[in-house]
């Protein structure tokens, strides 16, 4: 009897909650939360997506257009209990937006709460998962961003968040439409550790504020390891602290989510949203753009459209990078390295400056390369900057060869960032044959670069 049972248990598939098949790399979009707030109505999601393909971004992979909180009305249908949209907002309502979106071959998102209100005071979805996600689904709804406002004190563990939160991606998966699952949890109760199975992401602190590195006590934490109040007012460059840790639990199909990006909105300057938007893509964390796509200057389009930039984060290989080092300087702030295997033998590699002042900063690559071993880091690499173009008009300009220790500047609050890829092909070629091609990597010529 107990073989017989045994059988019919290992007979029975192993199915995660989460089984869509979306975001096996970070999703890519524009969220009318940043820039609008509650000042939204079907004209501002229409003009902004056909502002994302007069722009060329959904050729860059910006596919969502995501309707943030303040879309409701004042109360759900009151036979069915099914949510109602703002007629004065929406009058040709949300699946006719929906259509049209998806009419320019774009995605469709929206936004609730894991609570009995939304953020902005919206009815929430608590305890009403099912009838919502079967109304997301009818509506053709793409991409739901769950927040965490007025969660009636269901949290405080990892495990009454999970079940809360496990709801809704029950819900959603009932539907039978594949909706990309974005968890808004503030990263209150460890979601890294627990939304691995049943969302596509997970945010993990909380809100962002357009400001590099400003302090606040809406955001007290210092890590969000074991922070007891996410808050908001978050500056960037905080943010970028609370994802270093985190990377290891990140993956194809799961993502850390830093938040919505605030480049163009004019808080910061060129070099901190090039800062922004390369460490965003270095931790892949999902771009979704927070400005007003409809009026965007030279700069703002500059940023957000670095393919080189873009690539790194949709690189198929799924690992986050990794912060090797943070060194504290004398002026304040500190620099740090920052470090990422992509495919086909291709590493990136960031040199950030939070100090307030600009800095000159010698790198070994055996630090580069940490965890590929002394052999591979000892070997000669072919470098070029992400951040600079070619004679070709193209991002990745070559800036030669390099082995051993080389010397970086880089302006206060910038971040530079570096393709390295082995510089002769016989090399890859021995590179790729060996058992364990991370700890190998034969010599090259010694010269030292100044970048």
């Amino acid at each position: 009897m107990a073989r017989k049972l045994l059988a019919l248990v290992s007979a029975v598939p192993v199915v995660v909650a989460l089984n869509n098949g979306l975001a096996l790399t970070p999703q890519m979009g524009w969220n009318t939360w940043n820039h609008f707030g509650c000042g939204i109505n079907q004209d501002t999601i229409v003009n902004s997506a056909k502002a994302l393909i007069s722009n060329g971004l959904d050729k860059l992979g910006y596919e969502y257009v995501l309707v943030d909180d303040c879309w409701q009305a004042d109360a759900r249908d009151p036979d069915t209990g099914a949510p109602v949209e703002d007629k004065s907002k929406f009058p040709d309502g949300i699946k006719a937006v929906a259509d049209q979106v998806h009419s320019l071959g774009l995605k469709f998102g929206i936004y609730s709460s894991a609570g009995t209100y939304t953020c902005g005071g919206k009815f929430g979805s608590l305890d009403y998962e099912e009838i919502d996600a079967k109304t997301y689904a009818s509506w053709g709804v793409d991409y739901l961003k769950y927040d965490n406002c007025n969660n009636e004190g269901r949290a405080g563990t990892p495990q009454i968040s999970y079940e809360r939160y496990n709801n809704m991606s029950q819900a959603l998966n009932a539907t039978g439409r594949p909706i990309l699952y974005s968890m808004c949890n503030w990263g209150e109760d460890g979601p890294w550790n627990f939304a691995v199975n049943i969302a596509n992401s997970w945010r993990i602190s909380g809100d962002i504020y357009d400001n590099f590195d400003r302090y606040d006590d809406r955001c007290p934490c210092t890590s969000m390891l074991d922070c007891k109040l996410a808050g908001f007012h978050c500056a960037m460059s905080r943010i970028i602290d609370f994802s270093a840790p985190l990377g290891q639990k990140a993956g194809k199909g799961h993502w850390n989510d830093l938040d919505m990006l605030e480049v163009g909105n004019g808080g910061m300057t060129y070099d901190e949203y090039v800062t922004h938007f390369s460490m965003w893509a270095l931790a892949k964390s999902p771009l979704i753009l927070g400005n007003d796509v409809t009026d965007m200057s030279d700069e703002t389009k500059q940023i957000i459209t670095n393919d080189a930039i873009i690539a790194v984060n949709k690189d198929t290989n799924g690992s986050p990078a990794i912060r090797v080092w943070k060194k504290p300087v004398s002026q304040g702030g500190d620099i740090q390295l920052w470090s990422i295997t992509l495919v086909n033998y291709q590493w990136v590699f960031a040199v950030l400056n939070t100090s307030p002042v600009n800095q000159t900063v010698d790198i070994s690559l055996l630090d580069v390369f940490i965890d590929q071993g002394s052999s591979f880091g000892s070997g000669t690499f072919t470098l070029s900057d992400l951040w600079q173009k070619d004679s070709s008009g193209n991002w990745g300009a070559s800036v030669g060869n390099a082995q051993g220790t080389f010397t970086v500047s880089v302006n206060s609050h910038a971040t530079r960032v570096f393709k390295a890829v082995p510089a002769s092909s016989s090399s890859r070629r021995e590179f790729e044959t060996v058992d364990d091609p991370h700890a190998y990597y034969p010599g090259g010529d010694s010269r030292e670069l100044l970048l």
